[in-house]
């Protein structure tokens, strides 16, 4: 199921809308859950790679910055929500063709975190890793200290649910949806981009919305 599942994705990038349709009427008959499409109320979809994922709280979340980085450094969910808050609001974008307008969203920088940490010379990466153990996600140096990619912690002025990625989940606002990776627990400053888990199977690295995987949407800036 979970190969199927993949297969499907990577099609996407061809037939958004009948592949849209298509797995949700294949999730409502997949009792494994694996699949993961479900509807979730105000446009999204609950996506998910994962057999199951487990839940973080405030007691049991962590966040790990490392790699190549002076000083590597491990928070917690209260250390993140103590930082500097950025609030933006976009439009979100998903590869398979639907959007939900001016969405909330709220949380730290990801290029504070790197400035904190210290990325040393030769590095020109960030890999995302997430603790449901499948899902992970890249961005160039470059893409990752833009002001409007956020290690988020709330969205439409709320603390983020599982459903949505939380307690934590990454929102880059310029891409597609599938590079906001969600339940975020790691970010790794590495040499070199690293294909996430849905580029692996088909989908552009560089996913900005309307100049990338064969689609014109407009851009969500």
């Amino acid at each position: 199921m979970i190969l199927g599942t993949a297969a499907a994705g990577a099609l996407g990038v061809l037939f958004a809308a009948p592949l849209q349709r298509a797995l949700e009427g294949l999730t409502s008959k997949d009792p494994t859950g694996v699949s993961g499409l479900l509807p979730n109320g105000g446009g999204f979809r609950y996506y998910s790679v994962a057999a199951s994922v487990p839940h973080r709280s405030a007691a049991d979340y962590r966040l790990t910055v490392d790699g190549l980085v002076e000083r590597p450094a491990r928070y917690t969910l209260p250390d993140l929500r103590a930082l500097p808050q950025t609030r933006l609001v976009r439009d979100v974008q998903c590869v398979t063709g639907w959007r939900v307008p001016g969405t909330p969203f709220e949380g730290v920088r990801l290029s504070h975190l790197l400035d904190a940490a210290g990325v040393r010379p030769g590095a020109g990466a960030v890999r995302l890793t997430c603790f449901d153990g499948t899902y992970t996600e890249s961005l160039t140096l470059r893409q990752a200290r833009r002001d409007d990619v956020l290690v988020a912690l709330r969205m439409r002025d709320a603390d983020l649910g599982h459903a949505h990625g939380g307690p934590v989940r990454l929102y880059v606002a310029p891409m597609y949806f599938y590079k906001s990776a969600k339940w975020l627990s790691g970010i790794t400053v590495t040499e070199k981009v690293r294909p996430g888990y849905w580029e692996e199977r088909g989908y552009d690295v560089d996913g900005w919305v309307g100049r990338s995987n064969g689609r014109d949407d407009a851009p969500t800036v």
